[in-house]
């Protein structure tokens, strides 16, 4: 007669026998190690995206300009996620350059995603930071390049990967002040962009000890610049334009907006050197950049995209990668301890580019070299030798600690 076992026992043979019925190659039972839990991170990426007009055929940015960059990161996440039981997802969401980000955003949050890749305006990047905050989210802005928004508008659950204008200033005044070409004279736009650039440049040039002995606004009269006409008129326009300046150096250029400053090189009245937005271009990436590993980030990129690298493929790439590096040491996916992490002197993340990139405290701005290039390859790197910082030299480039008007909220 057999009698009845009890519910608990019942229950410990039940699992007892699933665990030991597995046979290996031999035959031997042996016991079946329970699958750990996969912790899924969902990372989302908000675009501003609409096509956009360039003065050169070749300046149109790709169509996944930014996404491709993520979406390589994701790839590198799982890597070594395969070792952590971590795995990385990318949603991407899209909304007009001039469209309410606020809608999008919340939709992304119910979604499950936590952190958030912003190529955004600064106007709809700030729409939905509070939101963001409040909902526990973490943001990446990889687009926005505004003084502001590490400043007066900074908030603590905002990382910012994208270079601000003020650091893509300072870079390119060291390169100038060291090749002792001091005299500049300033071309900028009608457009915010192009004044938020020129005074940018203004800024530098006050840091630095260049002088800008003269300045113009270019108006921007609606020209259709992609007509044969409209191009042909911008460009004799150019040497006319810059007659009867003051003897100078350097030609800067602040056209943000794409109306004449890719006309400038090789048009002015007089034979000079091009700088800013057109000629030598500061950025936080180049399609060309070979040194510190780049070219192994250059080829994989190529084979996986079927093109080059751009600065916010980059800057994209970077934010992706920091998430999954902090995701790894904390060995979570709680954004507390992930912003924690962020935001502490034990953190760091490589990027190609000679060193490890850390986060400024006082507003959250990644620490970076600047790439300072023209069409064909990489001509120098800022910080330049001798700008000298007493706790970083990258700090020698945009706003420092003791200048800023930040107060993390």
């Amino acid at each position: 007669m057999t009698s009845a076992v009890p519910g608990t026992l019942a229950a410990f043979l039940c699992f007892f026998s699933l665990t030991v019925n597995v046979s290996d190659a031999t035959g031997q039972e042996t016991v079946a190690k329970p699958e750990k839990k996969i912790i899924e991170i969902k990372i989302g990426y908000l675009r501003a995206y609409a096509p956009q007009l360039t003065l050169s055929m070749l300046d149109l940015p790709p169509r996944d300009e930014g996404v491709a960059g993520a979406e390589v990161a994701i790839g590198d996440n799982n890597t070594t996620g395969k070792f952590t039981n971590q795995k990385f997802s990318l949603d991407v969401t899209e909304v007009k350059p001039d469209g309410d980000a606020v809608q999008a955003f919340e939709g992304m949050i119910a979604k499950g995603d936590r952190y958030v890749v912003a190529d955004l305006s600064a106007k709809q990047l700030l729409s939905i930071a509070d939101i963001a905050r409040d909902k526990g989210v973490l943001i990446f802005n990889v687009g926005a390049t505004d003084d502001s928004l590490r400043e007066e508008d900074c908030r603590i659950n905002v990382f910012h990967i994208a270079p601000t204008r003020s650091m893509l200033a300072d870079a390119l005044a060291q390169y100038l002040m060291v090749k002792k070409w001091p005299n500049w004279v300033l071309l900028y736009g009608s457009h915010e962009q192009d004044h938020l650039y020129a005074d940018a440049l203004r800024r530098a040039a006050t840091r630095f000890g260049g002088q800008i002995v003269a300045e113009k606004e270019f108006k921007d009269t609606g020209t259709a610049r992609r007509t044969d006409t409209g191009a042909t008129q911008i460009q004799q326009q150019i040497s006319v334009f810059t007659q009867d300046l003051p003897e100078h150096d350097v030609v800067l250029v602040a056209d943000e907006s794409e109306v004449f400053g890719t006309y400038v090189p090789y048009r002015t009245w007089t034979p000079r050197l091009v700088a800013g937005t057109a000629g030598l271009v500061a950025s936080s990436w180049h399609p060309a950049s070979e040194q510190w590993g780049g070219i192994q980030m250059q080829s994989r990129f190529l084979k996986t995209t079927s093109r080059r690298m751009l600065s916010k493929d980059m800057s994209a790439w970077t934010a992706v990668r920091a998430v999954g590096e902090a995701t790894t040491r904390t060995k979570g996916d709680d954004a507390k301890k992930i912003s924690d992490y962020i935001r502490s002197d034990d953190f760091s993340v490589a990027a190609f580019k000679g060193q490890k990139l850390t986060f400024r405290k006082w507003n959250l701005q990644l620490r970076q070299p600047i790439l300072l290039g023209d069409t064909k390859s990489v001509v120098s790197t800022s910080p330049q030798e001798g700008y000298l910082h007493q706790v970083s030299e990258l700090d020698t480039l945009g706003v420092d600690q003791p200048e800023t008007k930040c107060a993390l909220k």
